[in-house]
């Protein structure tokens, strides 16, 4: 594994304050994934330009540099599938400023940008991949298909999620449990209700009412309604109206009447 101790102590320190940079002031579709560990390889996402086959896309290519950078140019790879004529199927990018356009005074900004111009502008006199440039030069529209084929099954971005969607399903699902739990509950009392003998609350009334030496006690029938929501139906329970009862007064009240008839009959005979 290659570390900073492989680069010279003076590339090093230019180098972190090159990476630095780029991170705080990246070029427009790229992004440098930086290592403190190993200067040595750079990482890279390239994002591909608009109206080009690769529009949409995502391509990650490392550069890495040899112990004598900035003396000799990095190499340049493309780790994520790509069709296109400068550029082979082992990833290896070709491109002048790589090679013979090469100055010890350019940097790693300068290098990134070049390759993301070359999506955008292909080179097919100098192709690696000899198909691509072929049908570059030949019949641009199958290429562009090609190329649009590999970019929507290499280079498609990874799904960011977002924390709001997340709490929202997770409100939906703790609400869905909820009621859930509230219907459940509730179908158990229903049940509970339902296994419950009825029983009748009756409330008698009672009225009394006073004649000639009599009292009679009278009782009305009330009715209760208990309702069983579980077997959605209503029972209305009538009480039978209970036996008048009479008082004492009037058994004797017909003794007395006999008395005084049999005292009048004696006065007629006189």
């Amino acid at each position: 594994m290659a570390t900073n101790e492989n680069l010279p102590p003076n590339v090093i320190k230019q180098l972190a304050k090159e990476l630095k940079n780029l991170d705080e002031s990246p070029p427009e579709g790229i992004k440098v994934v930086v290592n403190d560990d190993d200067f040595s390889t750079i990482f890279a996402d390239i994002d591909g330009p608009a109206w080009t086959p690769y529009e949409n896309g995502v391509f990650r290519m490392k550069l890495l540099l040899s112990r004598d950078f900035p003396h000799s140019p990095p190499k340049g790879f493309f780790l994520t599938k790509i069709f296109h004529p400068n550029i082979a199927t082992n990833g290896e990018i070709c491109v002048n400023t790589l090679k013979k356009d090469w100055n010890p005074t350019l940097g790693l900004r300068h290098v990134l940008i070049v390759v993301r111009c070359l999506l955008i502008e292909p080179f097919p006199e100098s192709a690696l991949n000899e198909q691509a440039g072929k049908l570059l030069l030949e019949d641009y529209d199958e290429y562009a298909r090609h190329a649009r084929l590999y970019t929507g099954i290499h280079a498609k971005p990874k799904p960011k999620f977002k924390s709001g969607a997340i709490s929202e399903s997770t409100t939906a699902l703790n609400v869905d449990q909820t009621n859930t739990s509230v219907l459940s509950a509730e179908i158990k009392a229903a049940a509970s209700v339902a296994a419950l003998p009825l029983q009748s609350s009756l409330a008698p009334s009672t009225t009394v009412t006073r004649g000639n030496d009599q009292e009679h006690t009278a009782v009305a029938p009330t009715e209760t309604v208990v309702n069983v929501s579980a077997a959605a139906t209503t029972t209305i329970i009538s009480a039978a109206p209970a036996p008048q009862k009479k008082e004492g007064g009037q058994a004797k009240t017909q003794p007395d009447k006999k008395k005084i008839d049999a005292r009048k009959k004696s006065l007629k005979r006189l």
